[in-house]
Order: structure tokens, then C-alpha cells, then sequence
């Protein structure tokens, strides 16, 4: 007897209402920051290669988990499943991508001016391999759909990071604007626990070890940062760079504001 064909079309699972809407939450966040800035003058399209690579790479990712999450809201299951293997090939090239920025941004500049270098230069790189190993976590637990879309949203709310620093007011928020900006960034996965509990009355374990994971890389980052062997490979990545030009902490340019 043949074996019928699994059927591409499912009804959406339980809950898949509240995972496309987080998911384009946070994609608005990350396209309305970089727009922000665009508008205002703060950023131009005169950066160098690099800059504009690590650009279309990380808002190519933004659009690939928006659609993943409309495709699965829709019951489509075969295309959700295609876009998941482009993922695979997608998150390495990102996480190189992320670094080769952040090493261009440091020895071009400092980094930005609000952020310490040291955290910028080790906190921010710890966390370009937390979204990269949550993600691909994400992708080898996908049969399991509670996990898989726990830890893609953690995943993801990693990358609402610079999104949200170009919302908020960082110089004014010197000299915590970094894990300020980092600890927002947990509003989502704290908004997907939330829900859990109105649902289920329990908060599933994904979002234990997902959350649990970023916030305690987030906490080893910043104690390498601040350890001579953090601020010594700062200063070993800018030197004979303009980046080794500026302070180590975050600073306030003279005439900023006036």
C-alpha cells in the first residue's frame, strides 16, 4: 500500500498567533532603529563594504524569521521547513559577518562613543556567538516545536540589540548604556514567559535555558571585559588604528549637543 505524502498544509499549533506577532514586533524594531538613524542624518551609505555586507546579511536573517513565522501561521509547513535549511548556511555567515563589523567599528572608531570599548569589543562579540549557538539550538530541536520556538525568539531578541540602541537615548545614558541596551532586549523573551504562564500556567523550559544562557554569557562577557585580560585584547585589537585614539570608557565628544 503506497504511503500517503505528509500534507504541506497544517493547522497552525496553538499559540502561533503569539509567535508571529513577536516575531514582527521585533523585526520592526530592528528595520524602525536602523530607519531612525537613516532619517536623522546618523548614518549614510558612504560606510565601507563591510558595513553595508554585515547590513544586508543581518536584515536578510530579520526577513527570513519574519517569513518563517507568517508561512507557519498560514499552516504552509513545507515552505517554513525550505526556509529553515536556508537558516543553516544563513546563521555562520552572519556570525562572521557581526564580528567582521564590530573589528572594522573598533579600530575605524572606537566603536561607538556611549559604549566602553572594552564592552563593546568583548560583550558585543560574546553575543554575536549567543545568537549564533541559540539559533542553530533552535534549529536542531525543530521537531519540537515548544523548544524550537522559544529559543528561535531568544535567539532573536539578541538581535533587537542595535535596533533598540538607536531608539533610545545612549549618550544619556553613559556609563550603563550597554547593558541597558542588552537588558532590553530581555523585554522579549520576558513578554514570550508571560504568556506562558497566562496560557499554561507553567513557563516552558526552553525559556529557562534560553534566557538563562544569554543572560549568563551576558554576565561572563562583562566580567572578561572589565578583567585585564578583556581590556589588554582591546587594546591589542586598535593598536596603531585610529580606534586606539579614544578612551577606553564611554565619553561624551567635546560640542556633542551644542
Amino acid at each position: 500500500m503506497a504511503t500517503a505524502a505528509a500534507p504541506s498544509r497544517a493547522a497552525p499549533a496553538e499559540g502561533t498567533r503569539f509567535y508571529l506577532i513577536m516575531a514582527l514586533v521585533m523585526a520592526g524594531v530592528v528595520f524602525g532603529g536602523f530607519s531612525f538613524h537613516l532619517m536623522m542624518g546618523r548614518s549614510s551609505f558612504d560606510a565601507p563594504l563591510v558595513v553595508h555586507a554585515h547590513g544586508i546579511i543581518f536584515m536578510a536573517w530579520t526577513v527570513l524569521y519574519s517569513a518563517q513565522a507568517i508561512a507557519i501561521a498560514g499552516g504552509n509547513v513545507a515552505l517554513h521547513r525550505r526556509l529553515g535549511q536556508a537558516a543553516y548556511l544563513l546563521i555562520p555567515v552572519m556570525v562572521l559577518a557581526g564580528m567582521a563589523v564590530m573589528v572594522h567599528s573598533a579600530q575605524s572608531r572606537g566603536g561607538p562613543f556611549f559604549f566602553a570599548m572594552n564592552e563593546f569589543v568583548i560583550s558585543n562579540g560574546l553575543m554575536v556567538f549567543t545568537f549564533g549557538g541559540l539559533a542553530l539550538w533552535a534549529l536542531r530541536v525543530r521537531r519540537h516545536q515548544g523548544w524550537h520556538r522559544r529559543l528561535m525568539l531568544v535567539a532573536m531578541s539578541v538581535l533587537t540589540g542595535p535596533g533598540l540602541g538607536r531608539l533610545i537615548p545612549a549618550p544619556l545614558l553613559i556609563p550603563y548604556a550597554w547593558p541597558i541596551s542588552i537588558a532590553l532586549t530581555w523585554i522579549f523573551p520576558l513578554i514570550g514567559i508571560a504568556a506562558d504562564l497566562r496560557r499554561d500556567g507553567r513557563v516552558h523550559p526552553a525559556y529557562v535555558w534560553g534566557l538563562g544562557v544569554y543572560i549568563g554569557v551576558f554576565a561572563v562577557s562583562m566580567g572578561i571585559a572589565y578583567s585585564p585580560l578583556g581590556v589588554g585584547f582591546t587594546q591589542w585589537l586598535v593598536a596603531g588604528t585610529p580606534g586606539a585614539e579614544r578612551p577606553m570608557g564611554p565619553f561624551l565628544p567635546p560640542g556633542f549637543g551644542g
